[in-house]
């Protein structure tokens, strides 16, 4: 007769240990709290195990690749061709996470909190039971729990295609080789991301996208521009395609059978990796056992302060429906800390920022003129090519543009678009003056440093049209 295990009580429990919930276990540690985190696989979560950091690890060997096999250009001569090393690429990226994974498991040791490896599941309100990855099973409950189990990565129902074992963004970042041919579903961040990255490894690269035109969030300009730089690269880009079936097995060698504006069409490829978006994690997990509901499409439902619909449970990050980035989970996190303490901090009218790390990398905050026209907002709009960025004249990184919105009746900046040179790093900028609500003649006429790419905010702003007379 097999006996229930023993209910063990914490003050919180957490299921995952991604960024919002590793941070809240630290915090509620540290506090004096008894908190359990249970997390199957990746001590830190999927940031620093197999997304973000490796991926940026690896995104950042291949500008290596890229910049000396141009390196001619610069007056620096290499002698022979440039090779990629794709074992030693792998092991730079896994002595990194190994150096994280001590960084976390230190951390936890610090705060008094439990890390309990195994996979859980609700078996009755704030109540779970874990299949202890090393044998074995605990039951646990909180008098709060928070769910943290993030997303994965879709793999749709094509005909083929799941028995292709196709690579999606974490199989792509443990390849010890570089594909001859990689085919790429999916014409998003992280597919266009990879893509350009074997490219420069040296693989020919295929990317198909079902809508007309790449990232479809973006306005038509900005996906123009990385269709270009992404066609110099000489990847193959084809849109408007519809994935009719799969043959193969990635590794082995894929075919792909597309129904374009051309007709049908088949591609060849070695290796497949899918990138068409994200699936939560919510199934399976017994949440209908602890009354948490879903929304719709599969979310955690939450109001804007993170709470779930049971009293006692919050969610945070993806799971969530909160946008997609690890720096919108560290937000979330401080929500729910703040909210836990009776706090009344709030998701609504956050400012979020995003950077794709291609090169040049695209980044984003605010409003884009997408967004405006369809909330009837009416801006002002400049835009400033990076070739006319002082700094680019030194370096040669003269692709893409800048490009703001600013109100049509006030002078406070609303949005930013930037593909260029350290995106990313210009961004912040902008997001500091919409956070402060700065008329953009203050940060047109500021001295910014020459000579740096920050500098080509003073000219682009210096494009806004003037107001309209009333």
């Amino acid at each position: 007769m097999s006996h229930t295990p023993e209910v063990e009580h914490f003050d919180t429990v957490i299921l995952g240990s991604g960024q919002g919930g590793k941070l809240l276990a630290w915090h509620l540690g540290r506090s004096g709290q008894r908190v359990a985190v249970v997390e199957r696989q990746w001590v830190g979560g999927s940031c620093p195990a197999v997304a973000c950091l490796p991926s940026k690890n690896e995104i950042w060997s291949a500008r290596v690749a890229h910049v000396t096999r141009h390196a001619a250009d610069f007056g620096a001569v290499v002698t022979g061709p440039v090779t990629v090393d794709m074992t030693k690429v792998r092991d730079r990226k896994r002595d990194m996470v190994e150096r994280e994974v001590t960084a976390h498991l230190n951390a936890y040791a610090a705060s008094g909190a439990e890390l309990i490896m195994g996979s859980g599941k609700f078996v009755g309100p704030k109540t779970i039971e874990i299949e202890l990855n090393d044998g074995g099973k605990r039951t646990v409950s909180g008098d709060q729990v928070v769910v943290n189990v993030g997303t994965h990565a879709a793999i749709p129902d094509f005909p083929g295609l799941r028995a292709a074992e196709p690579l999606t963004h974490i199989g792509s970042l443990e390849l010890d080789y570089v594909p001859s041919h990689l085919v790429v579903l999916g014409g998003g961040y992280i597919g266009i991301e990879m893509a350009q990255t074997y490219r420069r490894f040296g693989s020919r690269v295929t990317i198909v996208e079902r809508n007309e035109r790449l990232m479809m969030r973006e306005d038509d300009d900005v996906s123009a521009e990385m269709l270009g730089i992404l066609r110099g690269e000489e990847i193959d880009v084809i849109l408007n395609a519809e994935t009719v079936k799969v043959e193969g097995r990635s590794g082995a060698g894929v075919r792909v059978a597309l129904r374009t504006d051309a007709g049908e069409q088949v591609i060849e490829g070695s290796d497949l990796l899918v990138a068409v978006g994200r699936v939560p994690n919510t199934t399976g997990i017994g949440l209908e056992e602890a009354g948490i509901k879903l929304n719709e499409r599969g979310y955690i439902r939450v109001n804007e302060h993170l709470q779930a619909s049971t009293a006692g449970v919050w969610a945070i990050g993806e799971a969530a429906g909160s946008p997609q980035f690890t720096h919108v989970s560290v937000d979330d996190f401080r929500i729910v800390r703040d909210n836990m303490a009776g706090g009344n901090r709030s998701t609504t009218d956050r400012l979020i920022p995003y950077t794709m790390f291609t090169e040049p990398p695209l980044a984003h905050v605010g409003l884009s003129e997408r967004e405006a026209q369809q909330k009837g907002i009416a801006v002002r709009v400049a835009k400033l090519p990076m070739k006319n960025v002082l700094r680019t004249l030194a370096t040669d990184e003269s692709q893409g543009f800048m490009k703001v919105l600013v109100g049509a009746n006030d002078d406070r900046i609303l949005g930013f678009t930037m593909i260029g040179a350290e995106a990313g790093e210009v961004l912040a900028a902008m997001q500091t003056a919409i956070l402060s609500g700065l008329p953009y003649q203050k940060l047109r006429d500021a001295v910014i440093s020459h000579l740096t790419y920050a500098e080509g905010l003073g000219p682009l702003l210096a494009n806004v049209p003037a107001r309209a007379a009333a």
